[in-house]
């Protein structure tokens, strides 16, 4: 036997429930809902959408709240002085150069430059914040760190 040899799956082609149809049907007045009760409802309450537990106290409502969070929280990518060293001596190192490089994410918005390793080329880096040390780093390299906020000398 072969796979185009094979007939109709007999119940492949069930009809559709039509409830609301009348008494006749079988399916009329209540439409398979029954009396009552928050099942009976629209919006089918309690049971269906998680949460709740028979009556006794939902997970979510038994444990502590805990921790804050922050609204005004400003999320920065992180490149490190070390990971600078693919650019050439002398590149103005900008967003859109990061992101070519692959050292930040293509959606980042604001980036980082962290000290973490050596830098030996002289690069003009412009990002929207320096640690301390790796402006350092940057700065003894012979090279410029400029955050968008800082003011010309």
């Amino acid at each position: 036997m072969k796979i185009h040899e094979l007939g109709k799956d007999p119940g492949r082609m069930q009809k559709r429930k039509r409830v609301g149809r009348g008494e006749s049907s079988g399916h009329g007045k209540t439409s398979g809902y029954g009396h009552k009760g928050s099942q009976a409802r629209s919006g089918r309450g309690k049971g269906y959408g998680g949460g709740f537990e028979g009556g006794q106290m939902p997970l979510q409502r038994r444990l502590p709240k805990v921790g804050f969070v922050n609204i005004f929280r400003k999320e920065f990518e992180v490149v490190n002085v070390a990971s600078l060293e693919v650019f050439d001596n002398g590149t103005d190192v900008t967003m859109e150069l990061l992101k070519e490089a692959g050292l930040v994410r293509m959606n980042a918005k604001r980036v980082k430059v962290l000290g973490n390793g050596d830098l030996s080329k002289k690069l003009t880096v412009k990002a929207h914040a320096f640690s301390g040390t790796a402006k350092e780093k940057i700065e003894n390299a012979g090279g410029t760190a400029v955050a968008p906020g800082a003011k010309a000398e």
